[in-house]
């Protein structure tokens, strides 16, 4: 279908199917810009229940890495004043039960799926991105998250190196699964331009920006950290004009390159200024906290702003700043 409409009755305004909304992450094309980030979905159908997939461009399940991982100590998510802190650090039950039991349930309703996978070692991708060989058929894209904040064992030497980024990134490429690959990189780096470009030159189809900012959160009374584990992700409306910047120099430092750009995107107009800003699609996260249908809502809010004003392709704002 090459119009995006509602699924639930005939209630979207005719004039509203008027406009396009597909575009392309390299040879992808997905049927709108609206992408579940990481982290925010479950491994599988959990939220997929309250939140159709299959009315939303992909939906990119929980980082895994090729091994089960416990995660961080609780409490591992704390509310702030504008967005959450949180450090589950990547629980998860591997990639081979996540095939094998998750994967399935999420594909049965419709979803397109982005795999995410995360390491401690270079040998921990190349071998998670094996273990996905076999699933590659029910697969649209693999994100390699490099940037996690929340991780202490050697993934975070990741985020800020180059030649780390790059080395994790030719080894998921190496796997050749036939699928496009997206590097997920931190934010609070002092330039993220030499790490996108070592993603990029070592084969990444395009780029995740960004992953969580690191923060902390003090409970005064306990003289104590509010997580667990200590320091943790901030995410939300809080780190939205981080984000933007982000998208920002990536996309003039590489122009054509595939971004998704994610961080504090909560509506249609936080949509639109993050294609504005350079991104070829948009993912939501830390709304759905709120709101288990909020990418629906936000896509819903995007083709309305485009009717409104007579854009006839959301990709016409990709990058359309003056």
């Amino acid at each position: 279908m090459p119009f995006w409409r509602r699924r639930e009755g005939d209630r979207t305004p005719a004039r509203r199917r008027n406009v396009e909304t597909r575009v392309r992450i390299g040879n992808l094309e997905l049927p709108n810009p609206i992408v579940v980030a990481s982290g925010t979905f479950g491994h599988g159908d959990e939220v997929a229940r309250l939140c159709d997939p299959a009315q939303l461009g992909a939906v990119t399940a929980k980082s895994l890495a090729p091994f089960a991982w416990a995660g961080n100590p609780a409490p591992r998510l704390h509310a702030t004043a504008a967005g959450m802190l949180n450090s589950v650090g990547l629980q998860g039950p591997g990639v081979e039960h996540w095939v094998d039991r998750d994967l399935p349930h999420l594909r049965a309703r419709g979803a397109r799926v982005i795999a995410s996978l995360w390491g401690r070692t270079i040998d921990d991708f190349a071998t998670g991105a094996k273990m996905l060989g076999r699933a590659a058929p029910d697969l649209v894209a693999v994100e390699i998250n490099v940037s996690c904040p929340n991780l202490h064992h050697g993934a975070e030497l990741f985020a800020h190196n180059p030649e780390q980024t790059g080395r994790a990134v030719a080894a998921v490429v190496d796997a050749d699964l036939g699928l496009p690959v997206l590097a997920k990189l931190a934010p609070d780096v002092s330039d993220i331009r030499p790490i996108a470009a070592a993603a990029l030159e070592a084969g990444a189809t395009g780029l995740t920006l960004v992953n969580t900012v690191r923060g902390l959160l003090v409970d005064a009374a306990a003289r104590r950290p509010q997580l667990g584990a200590g320091a943790g992700g901030l995410s939300g409306s809080a780190i939205k004009p981080i984000a933007l910047r982000v998208v920002r120099d990536v996309a003039t430092a590489y122009p054509g390159v595939p971004i998704i750009g994610t961080g504090g995107v909560t509506s249609g107009v936080d949509a639109v200024e993050m294609l504005l800003a350079g991104a070829t699609a948009v993912g939501i996260g830390t709304a759905i906290f709120d709101d288990p249908r909020a990418p629906l809502r936000v896509l819903d809010e995007l083709v309305e702003w485009c009717s409104e004003r007579d854009v006839p392709r959301v990709a016409d704002l990709v990058g359309a700043l003056d």
